[in-house]
């Protein structure tokens, strides 16, 4: 597979020259732009490196449009156009600064990711029966490799969450069933278990049986019997908690919330949807309890605002923020 070209410099560009840049690039867009206003972003362009990154980043999500189904596209900038000039500019240089972490983050994805074996997108799940016969379910934004050998069966989970139920082991010499993530390696004792993949951590919940961990930079290992939740870096394994059975009901497109903080709630519920979803700061600490449907978030926003002294405030239907009501 071909190196992508990078699509704009990653330098710094202060906020004022992004706006600057939604604001030519909505002048475009609109069919209403001269000869004279093509000329002058030609001058404006050309003012620093800085302008011109901030051009290119401008071009490149707009370009990025083009990569989800046309209707999508039309109804989203269509409704950014029609919020307002000054509001519709705002929310596009919002997009514009976000776009270099999410390149960024894009291109340090391993190979293999895009490569993978099992994937799931933003949103769906997946289940499945291995070789062995373990049945394998993927949650939303899921990327797993499966490798199973003469002498190993091994999964590498290198993004999201699944749920496992290991099967007995047809092969004439007994092979051990084990789970790589990036902070370490699980081998699973007879067991059904959920890992999560994030954020330079890996969680691990048994449901049955047990499940050792051990970290790739630490000394030692653990072992993690059912009941019990474990938290674990590539250096750390924290103390045990109660397994809670979250897995359990995602696998039926639910999730479960107890005395949950908001801003926690948002940020698993931002798992299944595509587009960003956000929790003002004013009310992330609201406690909150509670079945909320993962299948249909809208439907999950809606009953939080029934519930709540909050209210969904929609710029598009793909950038939406829960704040005070």
């Amino acid at each position: 597979m071909p190196e992508l070209a990078h699509p704009f410099p990653l330098c710094r560009i202060e906020p004022a020259v992004l706006e600057e840049a939604a604001d030519w690039l909505t002048l475009l867009r609109s069919g209403d732009a001269t000869d004279e206003d093509r000329s002058s972003l030609e001058h404006w362009r050309c003012q620093s490196d800085m302008h011109l990154a901030a051009w290119q980043r401008a071009e490149s999500v707009m370009g990025a449009f083009g990569q989800v189904s046309a209707p999508v596209a039309r109804g989203t900038l269509s409704q950014l156009e029609n919020a307002g000039r000054r509001r519709a500019l705002k929310a596009f240089a919002l997009v514009l600064m976000v776009a270099p972490v999410t390149w960024v983050a894009y291109r340090q994805q391993p190979w293999r990711e895009w490569q993978a074996d099992l994937q799931t997108a933003t949103g769906e799940q997946q289940s499945l029966d291995l070789a062995d016969g373990t049945r394998l379910v993927l949650n939303t934004s899921t990327v797993v490799d499966v490798s199973f050998t003469d002498n190993v069966r091994s999964l590498a989970l290198l993004q999201g969450e699944i749920l496992i139920t290991t099967g007995k082991d047809p092969a004439p010499v007994a092979r051990p069933f084990l789970v790589r993530t990036g902070q370490g390696q699980l081998r699973a004792l007879g067991t059904r278990f959920a890992v999560h993949q994030s954020d330079g951590q890996t969680r691990l919940s048994v449901y049955e049986g047990a499940v050792e961990i051990v970290p790739y930079d630490a000394i030692g290992k653990v072992v993690v019997v059912a009941g019990e939740q474990r938290l674990f870096s590539s250096t750390r394994i924290y103390p045990p908690e109660r397994a809670v059975d979250n897995a359990e009901l995602w696998e039926q497109g639910m999730l479960l919330a107890r005395e949950m903080h908001l801003g926690e709630l948002v940020r698993e519920l931002g798992r299944y949807r595509r587009g960003v979803l956000r929790c003002a700061p004013a009310v992330a600490s609201l406690q909150v309890s509670g079945a909320f449907p993962v299948n249909d978030t809208d439907a999950s926003l809606t009953l939080l605002q029934q519930t709540l002294p909050v209210q969904v405030s929609r710029i598009t239907p793909w950038w939406v923020t829960l704040k005070a009501r």
